[in-house]
């Protein structure tokens, strides 16, 4: 165990927050999960809980061991990840069928359900930043940089949209701010807007004229619910509204909750409405400022990094779970559609919490080596301040 804290390196204010974010979950998965332990599990409250801390432990060392790996190899990683995410997203929309949404594979043996999105998004941002690192000298050059990183990017997302719009969107718009952030040319990423603009006015006509066709119907259903405050279809949405209305200023205190007796998903899709009614709206405000930090320190790593792919890398992943845990939260209060997205290290879930353990996991290694970085130029420079003083001595 010593061996083991020991070789924790990385950013220290991160491996606090993901501690801190992992204790709510624990507490709000096992507050949340009482209707469902009483309807799976013959009353049995605490197998959700045991569960969900298996989970996290699991993701715990994925965190260590990725944080172990040098940061430069995810840049050989990710041509893997990215060849391995395309025939199983394709593989996801005709075989993957949970709830009428193609969305998820069960994997053999361990009979545990596998989102292939999360996979491809970190194997998208991992490959946007290889791109965007190994192209900086041609990176104003429509053919060389923005035709094959767009290409890339569209390619992915569009596999991703049919099973998960809100991911796919979300991905998209992290993989533009980075391309943005890359010195993508101006004209190009300006062109690219103007396409998407007409591209989503054509996408919201179709939705409105097919609902018939494909997932075009749900999305129809849940724009037009959100608008529309006095629809009966408000119903997770209502419940949402009265959890938090409910917190107050300080909550209801743990294991209190009401709500999570007629909110669907309170463990995962609306735990932050949970968490606002039992940990009240400064808990709430607790759980955004400990994402506020994760995504400051994200920035801080970026800046330090030792190399642009790392600078990248760590960007992309960290805009990748905030803006995650933004769309989350923004629904559990109303501002977004239900959209379906977890928060991030909080919600129930498996393979969602295992993935976002990597990610964490890949930004922790960029900054073990900006602090590897930082301890050979502070030993450099008392070596170089020793060697003045031997000779200052010697001269005198």
């Amino acid at each position: 165990m010593k061996s083991f804290s020991s070789n924790i390196r990385g950013d220290k204010v991160i491996w606090v927050v993901v501690l801190i974010l992992s204790v709510f979950s624990l507490l709000s998965v096992y507050s949340s999960t009482g209707t469902l332990a009483y309807k799976y599990q013959s009353g049995n409250t605490e197998y959700y809980f045991f569960k969900h801390f298996g989970i996290l432990l699991v993701g715990f060392f994925l965190i260590y061991f990725a944080h172990m790996i040098k940061y430069t190899y995810y840049s050989r990683i990710s041509q893997i990840a990215i060849i391995l995410a395309v025939p199983l997203l394709i593989f996801t929309l005709f075989a993957g069928r949970i709830n009428e949404a193609s969305r998820w594979l069960t994997l053999p043996i361990v009979n545990m359900t596998f989102q292939t999105s999360d996979l491809a998004k970190i194997a998208l941002i991992m490959f946007v930043a290889r791109m965007l690192a190994k192209n900086q000298e041609n990176i104003a050059d429509f053919k060389k940089s923005f035709l094959p990183i767009i290409l890339t990017i569209s390619g992915i997302c569009l596999l991703i949209m049919p099973a998960n719009l809100s991911t796919a969107a979300l991905l998209f718009a992290t993989c533009v701010i980075l391309m943005f952030i890359g010195r993508i040319k101006y004209s190009h990423l300006f062109g690219l807007i103007a396409i998407i603009i007409v591209a989503v006015s054509l996408f919201m006509v179709l939705i409105f004229n097919f609902p018939q066709v494909g997932r075009f119907g749900t999305w129809k259903h849940r724009i037009e619910s959100h608008f529309d405050k006095e629809s009966d279809d408000n119903y997770q949405s209502d419940q949402a509204m009265i959890a938090i209305a409910g917190g107050k200023v300080f909550g209801k205190f743990p294991g209190n909750s009401t709500q999570r007796n007629f909110l669907p998903h309170p463990y995962s899709d609306f735990i932050y409405a949970i968490i606002i009614e039992e940990y009240g709206i400064l808990g709430g405000a607790f759980i955004l400022l400990l994402y506020i930090i994760l995504f400051y320190r994200g920035m801080r790593i970026s800046a330090r990094s030792p190399g642009s792919f790392g600078a990248f890398l760590t960007i992309g992943v960290c805009m990748m779970l905030v803006f995650q845990a933004i769309a989350n939260m923004a629904v559990a209060v109303g501002i977004l559609p239900v959209t379906g997205q977890p928060l991030p290290l909080v919600s129930m879930g498996g393979t969602s919490i295992w993935f976002t353990s990597i990610a964490i996991g890949i930004m922790l290694s960029v900054s073990a080596e900006v602090e590897l970085e930082d301890d050979k130029n502070s030993k450099a420079e008392t070596d170089e301040n020793a060697n003045k003083l031997k000779t200052a001595t010697a001269t005198n």
